[in-house]
């Protein structure tokens, strides 16, 4: 599976994204009125994962900040097409704004700490991917309170920058976005840590079951919500998310094992 962007890619809003004419200076305000609708979507698409408290209207403000930074940085000599290097920038500026927020409670922190250490142990000590019931039966849980701990993690990354950072600690998140686009980057010990870190990402998305490793694909590859999802599959939403969170588990329990390991 080629790994992609882990924040989800807009394919549509009211159409495509705009084209931009590449050229040396970019009208500010024209473009923020063009990529106006562009920001909505990204911003509507993140909101959905998180909880109601977080504010619409501040993911669009740092969206329009991330605008205005693509375009007093880009450089129409580079390959990449405008609208993808502002698509990086835009979702980059909002992932920083809920960093900030720090909107994760300390206890869903925690709650994610302890299962991805379990997995990471089970993992450890039986040598292959690890079903529901052993890693409730290792937390002290029954299955359904399992379950419901999962419903509480609803919104985790399966990309922990500060695990990431330890590894690569002069790599931020935009850095790591638009390192996944296809724009060329000349810095050897920069594609070698960005195909380093890639080839971990892949390594751990198939250890996965395969239940995961399609939800994974079908919702951070194919974009597509957890209903949508869950009717390709014939599952509830309420089923997918389950499987959403444990791949995500998962994939950073994994994740930070090989980080640490190398």
């Amino acid at each position: 599976m080629k790994a992609r962007a882990l924040y989800p890619r807009a394919h549509s809003f009211e159409g495509r994204p705009p084209q931009a004419k590449k050229q040396p200076t970019l009208d500010r305000e024209e473009m923020i009125l063009q990529y106006t609708p562009f920001i909505k979507y990204i911003a509507h698409r993140l909101a959905m994962r998180l909880p109601p408290h977080i504010s619409m209207d501040d993911l669009i403000s740092a969206g329009v900040i991330g605008l205005m930074d693509a375009i007093t940085k880009y450089d129409p000599d580079k390959k990449a097409e405008f609208k993808t290097y502002a698509e990086f920038r835009i979702r980059g500026a909002m992932i920083d704004e809920l960093r900030s927020m720090d909107w994760v409670p300390r206890s869903v922190r925690q709650k994610a700490t302890q299962i991805e250490r379990t997995i990471a142990e089970l993992e450890r000590k039986q040598g292959r991917t690890v079903e529901d019931e052993e890693i409730a039966s290792a937390l002290g849980l029954s299955l359904d309170d399992y379950y419901e701990t999962l419903r509480d993690l609803q919104g985790l990354s399966p990309l922990d920058m500060e695990e990431v950072q330890k590894r690569f600690p002069d790599l931020s998140v935009d850095d790591f976005l638009e390192s996944l686009s296809d724009r060329e980057e000349n810095d050897p010990f920069h594609q070698y840590r960005m195909k380093e870190l890639k080839s971990l990402l892949a390594r751990a998305i198939d250890g996965l079951s395969t239940k995961e490793k399609q939800v994974i694909s079908l919702y951070y590859f194919e974009e597509l919500t957890l209903k949508e999802i869950g009717e390709v599959l014939g599952l509830t939403e309420s089923r997918i998310c389950q499987i959403h969170t444990k791949g995500v588990l998962k994939l950073r329990a994994r994740l930070k094992r090989y980080l640490e390991t190398g």
